[in-house]
């Protein structure tokens, strides 16, 4: 799979909370209309995409190297297909703090909403009232409820991501020890239906020797997942093995190991960046972790979401749109869109990839 990564510059990654006003709508735009809080029932595959749409990229958090990347892909998209791009959003993940964002955008008459949401149901009635207002929303990376939004990207199927997640902790701890899971926050959509699934492999025989002890939450936060980390290992003592399904609890937690006594006597797994991960794949800290391409996420996103304002789409199941380099995509079940499976890396590989 082709994967492409774009750098963006320091003022772009320190984008203002507060959006600016733009004025107008889709509705004066050349070449759609999505205004009004119309609903189309009927997509038209064949239909120009419109141009200069407002769109809005609303992460967890800002400053997050994840979402960084998947930001970088969003913009990369909007620029080839020419359309406006601006970024913005909170400093933490707490699940509402993206409410007053939402509001703000779809105030300023933004087109489009790009959407990884930290709380499915805190964000619900703010997207609600933005598409009456007839703003397109594509969430990604993270739901939000499934009536509040027009498409999600999800970056692989929960089932593919929980199942691997398990058999690389299984794998690297011989199939028999205590693990423990170091996930985002309490109320992100996605790790939650990963941990489920998760919990549900471990039921299964093949995993009989494996002892779930506890999931703690770093919150996303790097110093956080760091104590995180070092506070399973104190409360755990024969703990074998971490799964931390998020790229800023995996980095901290293999920084801690890394660090202490517990190098190469616990494993760790998780869904880590190759460039983040790299030196503790290498150094033998880590022996795997999976990710997708984050910028890719991101292209796909903005792919959907310009398909949804030009009419090409409307969200429902069946319907296909093109996206660019990555190709043509079919809209699944209750509106979502699948990127394909992640990447797994270790120190023969990581050096083939660079995002």
């Amino acid at each position: 799979m082709k994967r492409t990564v774009i750098v963006l510059s320091a003022a772009l990654l320190l984008a203002a909370p507060a959006l600016t006003a733009c004025g107008g709508t889709t509705k004066n735009n050349s070449g759609g209309d999505t205004g009004g809080g119309q609903t189309q029932t009927t997509a038209n595959p064949n239909a120009t995409s419109a141009k200069d749409l407002k769109i809005t990229f609303l992460p967890k958090q800002v400053n997050n190297p994840y979402f960084t990347v998947a930001q970088g892909g969003a913009q990369k998209a909007a620029q080839a297909l020419g359309e406006q791009f601006k970024a913005t959003g909170p400093s933490d993940a707490d699940a509402s703090s993206q409410v007053t964002y939402i509001n703000t955008a779809s105030q300023q008459g933004q087109n489009i909403l790009l959407l990884a949401a930290n709380d499915s149901n805190a964000v619900a009635p703010a997207l609600k009232s933005a598409r009456q207002q007839g703003m397109k929303v594509v969430t990604f990376d993270s739901d939000a409820a499934a009536d509040s939004r027009d498409v999600f990207i999800n970056q692989a199927t929960a089932q593919s991501i929980a199942q691997s997640q398990v058999k690389l902790i299984s794998d690297a701890i011989g199939g028999a020890g205590e693990i423990a899971i170091l996930s985002a926050t309490a109320n992100a959509t996605n790790q939650n239906a990963w941990i489920a699934i998760m919990k549900q492999e471990l039921a299964k025989p093949q995993y009989a020797n494996l002892k779930l002890d506890e999931i703690a939450y770093g919150n996303d936060d790097d110093q956080t997942s760091f104590q995180k980390t070092q506070g399973l290992l104190q409360a755990h003592p024969n703990l074998k093995g971490i799964i931390s399904p998020t790229t800023v609890g995996v980095a901290a937690a293999a920084r801690y190991l890394d660090s202490s006594s517990y190098k190469g006597k616990v494993a760790l797994t998780g869904l880590g960046t190759p460039n983040q991960m790299r030196k503790f794949l290498q150094d033998g800290t880590v022996g795997s972790v999976e990710l997708w391409d984050p910028a890719q996420l991101g292209e796909l996103a903005t792919y959907a979401a310009v398909a949804l304002a030009s009419g090409q789409i409307t969200g429902k199941q069946g319907e296909k749109f093109k996206a660019g380099e990555l190709g043509e995509y079919t809209i699944g079940a209750n509106g979502e869109v699948v990127l394909g499976d992640p990447v797994t890396f270790t120190k023969d590989n990581v050096d083939k990839y660079n995002f």
